[in-house]
């Protein structure tokens, strides 16, 4: 395959289009940073992948184990890369790319959002390019369309690489092995997580199998499933309690057992929400996180103060510039013709995003309302329905992220320095009560209400009672505190809600009404690319 178009920031560009870099000051210091960006070259995968583009040449004649052994002060700038990974396109800037796709449209975050948020209700893209627009309509997927590969090929970038600095830190001697070992299956169980939700299957590459001369057999969602919770509860006990900002820790290990609990229902058949109550227990319990007093200041560009945050993906405005991360989010939300873009510390707007009164409905009226977080839709000069989802004025933009300072005055700049909350204390009180009401062993329903109540009323909203409180209003909550932070989707499929035709929202089935989707819109096909390289693998159902 071709690599795609890149974008160099100081020719031009039309930003709607791109994505990239580095890591952020918040993570490592600058030093670090640019040996991160040095050594990752030398890091080449002799993996035999599942998509030809997954295979990363090496740049100079060193291999990962001779650079460790010359320098075991690597490992921080290589696992910093990996750290990355989730949100840059590449090591050297903005237009360039780890894999053999679009640097600006193809990087893991913004991944997520396209594939979780704009195929979901809350939020929809107008820019109607060919992929995309199949995405924000929820119809006519197949196994061609470039989105689907970019994510797919971004988790199979990272589980390599993964792969390659475990089959290599066994025989090295670098400062706090068990902790690195730790942070990198870690970040290799993220990675399949997504496998695991969006395309239910795959193969399972493992620093076991690297170099193998055939392609791996195909993995089954439940394979994946057990391979991820073996690897996440055998570094719950080994990794730091107390890791630095925008570095996994036990509470970023124990949210993501709960997330895969929580699904498990959904993944393998059988509910595991017990299980998910154990760990999101001792998130709100042993984290020492506390909500942020504020709503707006998880989500503005020195939100790493948040003591509210438990993972970041960390952005820079100036030494991790990328059209991914939260600058697709901020930009993207943003026009000129209707919004003062530099109150949101942006200097560009690309005027593709706008929410749906599927989102701001559930707000009741937003001229009323108490609730902070309905302030958070620009109102002014839109329409409250989306009578056709390609115009701007249609449905209201959200401005729920901003690349603006809370706490303190941040310049205007073209990039988002906005880290991204993949983490929060928020989304665990949630979780914790939809498990008590999933009749999950040992909750506390009581407990559970007050979660809900604990989280409304940090946004000025109305206490619930019991008479109220049951999983509809969960699954609305979600919506109002969670929406366009990548679990829209695999919420509504939780919930019963996404596929069928029991929950209509504008433009589902490529109706401005709303229509009735297949089951087998569950999971994305699998991509047309990693089927012709992998003879093992078979197209997911209905594709």
């Amino acid at each position: 395959m071709e690599k795609g178009q890149y974008y160099d920031i100081k020719a031009g560009f039309d930003g709607r289009n791109k994505n990239a870099l580095d890591s952020k000051e918040k993570t490592i210091n600058t030093n670090q940073m640019k040996k991160l960006f040095v050594t990752i070259l030398c890091f080449f995968a002799v993996f035999q992948s599942c998509t030809n583009d997954l295979d990363t040449e090496p740049l100079v004649e060193l291999s990962l184990e001779e650079l460790l052994a010359q320098d075991p002060e690597a490992v921080s700038g290589i696992l910093s890369r990996l750290y990355a990974s989730f949100a840059l396109s590449g090591p050297n800037g903005p237009s360039s790319s780890d894999i053999s796709d679009n640097a600006g449209e193809s990087p893991f975050l913004r991944g997520v959002i396209n594939l979780q948020d704009f195929t979901a209700d809350g939020m929809k893209n107008r820019w109607g390019d060919d992929g995309l627009d199949q995405l924000t309509t929820t119809s006519n997927w197949d196994e061609n369309n470039k989105f689907f590969r970019y994510l797919y090929n971004r988790i199979y970038y990272t589980i390599p690489q993964a792969n390659n600095l475990l089959s290599v830190l066994g025989s090295v001697d670098v400062a706090n092995k068990e902790q690195v070992i730790a942070e990198v299956r870690f970040l290799r169980g993220l990675a399949y997580y997504y496998l695991i939700d969006c395309f239910g299957k795959g193969v399972l590459a493992t620093e076991e199998n690297i170099g193998a001369s055939a392609p791996l057999p195909e993995a089954t969602r439940a394979e994946l499933f057990a391979f991820v919770e073996e690897e996440l509860l055998a570094v719950e006990s080994s990794i730091s309690q107390d890791n630095s900002y925008g570095r996994a820790n036990k509470a970023t290990v124990q949210m993501l057992l709960t997330k895969l609990y929580l699904n498990a229902e959904v993944y393998i058949g059988e509910a595991k929400y017990s299980e998910a109550l154990t760990y999101v227990q001792k998130v709100i319990d042993g984290g020492g996180y506390t909500l942020a007093t504020d709503f707006e200041s998880n989500f503005s560009g020195d939100n790493q103060g948040s003591p509210e945050i438990i993972f970041p993906l960390i952005a820079d405005a100036v030494t991790s510039q990328s059209f991914g991360n939260t600058t697709y989010i901020v930009n993207g939300s943003l026009n000129t013709a209707t919004i003062p873009i530099s109150d949101f510390g942006a200097t560009e707007g690309w005027a593709g995003h706008r929410s749906t009164k599927a989102w701001y409905g559930l707000f009741g009226d937003l001229e009323t309302t108490t609730d902070d977080r309905a302030k958070l839709f620009w109102t002014e000069g839109h329409n409250f329905e989306m009578t056709d989802y390609k115009e701007w004025t249609d449905g209201y933009p959200s401005v729920k992220f901003r690349n603006s300072g809370f706490n303190e005055t941040l310049p205007e700049t073209p990039f988002s320095g906005t880290d991204f909350p993949l983490f929060r204390l928020a989304d665990a009180y949630l979780m914790y009560a939809e498990c008590a009401l999933r009749g999950a062993a040992g909750a506390d329903i009581g407990q559970a209400l007050s979660y809900v109540n604990t989280v409304r009323q940090r946004s000025k909203a109305e206490s619930i009672t019991m008479a109220d409180f049951d999983l509809d209003f969960v699954i609305d909550e979600r919506a109002r505190e969670l929406n366009l932070e990548g679990h829209r989707r695999s919420d509504l499929i939780r919930f019963g809600k996404f596929s069928g035709g029991s929950y209509i929202w504008p433009w589902k089935g490529n109706t401005q009404q709303g229509a009735s989707i297949p089951d087998t819109y569950n999971l994305f096909p699998i991509p047309l690319q990693a089927l012709e390289a992998n003879p093992n693998l078979k197209q997911n159902p209905g594709f």
